[in-house]
């Protein structure tokens, strides 16, 4: 059986950067071609950046993504790689962008894989499944494909497929066994979310036995905006067994040699039309097959192991996401540094420490303000968190501030409040605009569920590092960060007291949030059910819930709609994240009643 060296690209492209996201394709090219790889694959739309978005209907940005293709495949050829086919994820379109996919009954843009070979693109696939949930909006920008071409490398046929063709049965991977090939290349951008390795691996392999083939399955890593691409790739070999698999969350080639069905000898050649068959069976698509070369130089010593990846503990996966997603979005938009509220509490250390994590603490500003209602135990923590981490520490009293506007405005209660989250708010975008930070606003997805926040106050920011994270998940983030310090001999960085001790805005004297909140592991589960699950009342009931508690939770949560369509951003690491995901009217009179 021929061995061919796969070799796949887990990069972190950015959107819109075609000559930067092609430098990267060349230097990874570059490294698979000297660890003698047959092949490499870069993820989805890897010209391009993952997701584009309304950008596909800019005819300039596809011409100019067109041009680049075609540009990187005589770049790779004078780099003296032109015979190591190069799969590539890219933007292509065969008539005009329009929003109306109504009017793009077959032509229009496409979610494209190109082979270069020798100077030249020698094959293209487009998409054939879109997705249209969740965060995807496919069907809006992109005509699917009804062609599979079939590459022959090494003598082995290589069928092309992207993203979403692997979720879905009886589309191209019924093709691709139809075709009788060896091996299917599966380019992704498949965005993070908590436990989703567990979910990926069983899919690989319910499409590697249906297309009897070995996958070879590559993702992209990295931020873009609220989204957070882990990478774990993998090859799976057509009776399940995971071959390798590589670490996640980091930028890696992984190189592993696979031992492959030769090519039939009187497969056809040209086009060949596979017509629909039921139960499940291969959809309409005509099959292309394109012959780059029949045999390959045996693989050199020693032969190429990519060995499998440890698994991570929820905690972990999910400080890594975060941690990824705030520094790629810092990095990508070119700020030089963050700035946030550092007022103790178990929230603003969470995120001081990813902050820390994400960027080095020189380029960290945590700023205490305290009032007259923050207590002694509060400021201690702050500094002693900002010890701990080595941020850049300052203390900004916010009271003669609030003292100046109380003087002016006859406000009180809630007002008073309020002033005091906005005093803070404007003191940080001050702080923003006079030095180039970007503002970390610090809000949990239970708070902004709940609308137990100040807008225009403590809402205020440019990126929210755990928007999506419940304040359940808070706590286990925190101690599951100081256990693992202690476990590399380091000093944990957040103070226990902040981790123990109640959480309270402190907008007034001795307040806590259960003052206003039900106690958040009744909060949590309640919020769970209704935003990630989109359970109605009686089915939150049925659960087990307190009426009363559900009743008083979903009114919070359906008036607050008009705050959380002016939060900041942040990392998706749920099913349902508020934004891309969880998308409800402002204006909307439906209440869950009983």
């Amino acid at each position: 059986m021929p061995t061919l060296r796969l070799a796949l690209a887990q990069v972190n492209p950015t959107v819109g950067d075609l000559a930067g996201n092609a430098a990267i394709v060349r230097k990874r090219s570059r490294d698979a071609a000297e660890a003698g790889a047959h092949l490499v694959a870069f993820p989805e739309m890897m010209l391009t950046g993952y997701p584009v978005e309304d950008l596909v209907f800019r005819n300039s940005f596809v011409t100019a993504c067109q041009a680049a293709l075609d540009r990187l495949a005589a770049d790779l050829a004078d780099d003296g790689l032109g015979d190591l086919p190069v799969l590539v994820g890219y933007l292509d379109a065969d008539g005009p962008a329009s929003a109306n996919a109504e009017a793009r009954p077959s032509r229009g843009p496409r979610n494209a894989l190109g082979v270069l070979h020798r100077g030249r693109v020698v094959a293209r696939y487009f998409k054939h499944h879109l997705p249209n949930y969740g965060v995807f909006d496919e069907d809006r920008y992109f005509v699917p494909g009804n062609t599979l071409p079939v590459v022959r490398i090494g003598g082995v046929d290589v069928a092309l497929t992207i993203c979403e063709d692997l979720w879905q049965a009886g589309g191209p991977f019924a093709v691709a066994r139809h075709a009788r090939v060896g091996l299917v290349i599966n380019v992704n951008g498949s965005p993070y979310e908590l436990n989703k390795d567990d979910v990926r691996l069983p899919l690989v392999r319910r499409r590697a036995a249906e297309a009897g083939a070995t996958v070879a399955y590559v993702n992209m890593v990295g931020g873009q905006d609220e989204l957070v691409f882990d990478g774990d790739s993998m090859i799976v070999a057509p009776d399940g067994t995971l071959l390798t698999r590589a670490p996640r969350f980091v930028e890696h080639l992984l190189l592993h040699d696979v031992a492959l069905p030769p090519a039939e000898t009187l497969a056809p050649a040209g086009t060949t039309p596979v017509s629909p068959t039921p139960a499940n069976g291969p959809e309409e698509m005509t099959i292309v097959r394109v012959h780059v070369s029949d045999t390959v130089p045996a693989p050199a010593d020693p032969p190429a192991v990519g060995g499998i990846s440890e698994p991570i503990v929820d905690e972990g996966e999910v400080w890594q996401a975060l941690v990824l997603g705030l520094r790629d979005y810092v990095e990508k938009n070119r700020f030089r540094s963050v700035v946030l509220g550092l007022s103790g509490g178990i929230d603003s250390s969470v995120v001081a420490a990813i902050a820390v994590d994400a960027l080095g603490p020189d380029r960290v500003v945590g700023v205490s303000m305290p009032s007259r209602h923050s207590s002694e135990h509060s400021r201690d923590d702050a500094a002693e968190l900002a010890k701990r981490t080595g941020l850049d520490f300052r203390v900004e009293p916010i009271q003669p501030m609030v003292d100046s506007f109380l003087a002016n405005l006859s406000l009180s209660g809630m007002s008073v409040e309020n002033l005091q989250a906005r005093v803070r708010g404007v003191l940080l975008m001050a702080l923003s605009n006079q030095e180039g930070h970007l503002v970390l606003t610090t809000g949990n997805k239970s708070e902004l569920a709940v609308g137990y926040s100040t807008l225009y106050g403590d809402s205020v920011g440019g990126f929210n590092p755990i928007k999506d994270v419940w304040k359940s998940m808070v706590w286990r983030l925190a101690t599951w960060r100081n256990a693992e310090a202690t476990r590399r001999g380091e000093i944990p960085p957040i103070p226990e007291n902040s981790i123990r001790k109640p959480p309270s805005a402190e907008l007034s004297p001795g307040q806590l949030d259960t003052d206003t909140l039900p106690d958040y592991s009744l909060l949590d589960a309640v919020l769970v059910g209704y935003v990630d699950g989109d359970q109605g009342r009686e089915d939150l009931i049925a659960a087990g819930h307190d009426p009363e508690v559900v009743d008083r939770v979903l009114r919070m949560v359906d008036i607050a709609e008009y705050k959380r369509r002016q939060s900041a951003p942040g990392p998706k690491i749920s099913i349902k994240a508020f934004g891309r995901d969880r998308r409800l009217p402002i204006t909307n009179r439906w209440r869950e009643r009983e």
